[in-house]
């Protein structure tokens, strides 16, 4: 296991390099101004000069990307023309737009991105799974057809559409359920949830279809391995056999799955945070693409790239946990 750990924790890190060059490079190094950029379109010639300056463009790019690793772990200086700001470490840069530090900005929009990812996680994850398993256990009768065709209807359906449906039934029509209005955990947990009720569901049932398909076709595929039928021989009783040997190997590929998609969804779920006015990292992005805010887009997709790596680095243990036949692999 020690072994295993130490070998993943260098794939980890061996991916977040190789990540910082492709993302650097696509934004840095590629075709555009990127001084005239950061300067806005109404700055003369000389402007842009003294902002490609401070920004070093004019160094070769080994050197502006050892300056940006730099960055990350010690800070970085910064010339205003005025004077000169100090980017705290980790330091992604400042703001074209605004001036802020990347780094305060994405950490001020992740409380309300995780909020909604970590509840929608738990919601199609119990959802996903139970109805695979529960496939499975019905499979052949009426039940599993049903099912079947409820997780295939929700992996057509886009988040969007499920989202306003839900918002003209139940916030509309019904009135059961208040149009979300995010309010910080430290401050009302309970309005917190309540207000997150909305975007968790809509994540949740369109989320938790491909869990679904892969649990049942992971289950039937552990069910009809040889030490499950040596179980049946035995006499072990089918629920003893789901339960405690089948489901522990059945669930490592979806442990897998769920590390993408929560890792993923840190760095911002767009369409739910736009759709329904959550403050969180995905409406950051949509507004940094559209600004050309180049520092807090980098930011931001590498900020995404370390919650992919991490998920999948404690998916890694995980697996290796329910099953052990991956230390060995």
């Amino acid at each position: 296991m020690r072994w295993f750990l130490l070998r993943r924790l260098g794939g980890a890190l061996f991916v977040l390099l190789a990540l910082s060059v492709v993302v650097y490079a696509a934004f840095y190094v590629a075709p555009g101004n990127v001084a005239q950029i950061a300067c806005g379109p109404r700055c003369s010639p000389a402007q842009v000069a003294q902002v490609s300056e401070q920004l070093r463009l004019g160094d070769p790019v080994y050197v502006q990307y050892a300056h940006f690793l730099q960055s990350l772990v010690a800070g970085r200086d910064y010339s205003t023309g005025t004077g000169v700001v100090h980017c705290q470490a980790p330091c992604l840069g400042l703001s074209y737009q605004s001036g802020q530090q990347v780094t305060q900005l994405i950490v001020a929009k992740l409380p309300a991105t995780v909020s909604l990812a970590v509840g929608a996680f738990v919601l199609w994850m119990v959802l996903g799974v139970g109805t695979g398993l529960l496939s499975v256990w019905r499979r052949g009768r009426a039940t599993e057809r049903v099912l079947t065709g409820i997780t295939l209807a929700g992996m057509a359906t886009p988040v969007f559409v499920i989202g306003l449906l839900l918002i003209i039934i139940c916030v509309t029509t019904l009135q059961i359920l208040p149009f979300p209005d995010y309010v910080p955990f430290t401050e009302d947990p309970e309005q917190w949830a309540w207000n997150l009720l909305l975007p968790w569901i809509s994540l949740a049932l369109v989320s938790a279809a491909p869990y679904a398909r892969m649990t049942r076709a992971s289950m039937l595929e552990t069910l009809a391995e040889d030490h499950v039928r040596t179980f049946r021989a035995y006499g072990v009783s089918e629920r003893v056999i789901v339960g405690r040997h089948a489901l522990r190997g059945a669930l490592a590929p979806v442990i897998a799955l769920g590390a993408l998609d929560v890792g993923s969804m840190f760095g911002g779920a767009v369409l739910t945070e736009s759709l329904f006015g959550i403050p969180g990292v995905g409406r950051e992005l949509v507004a940094a693409v559209r600004n050309v805010d180049l520092p807090v887009v980098v930011g931001l997709v590498l900020v995404t790239g370390f919650f992919v790596v991490l998920a999948n680095a404690v998916a890694d243990i995980l697996q290796a946990m329910a099953d052990r036949r991956v230390v060995l692999s």
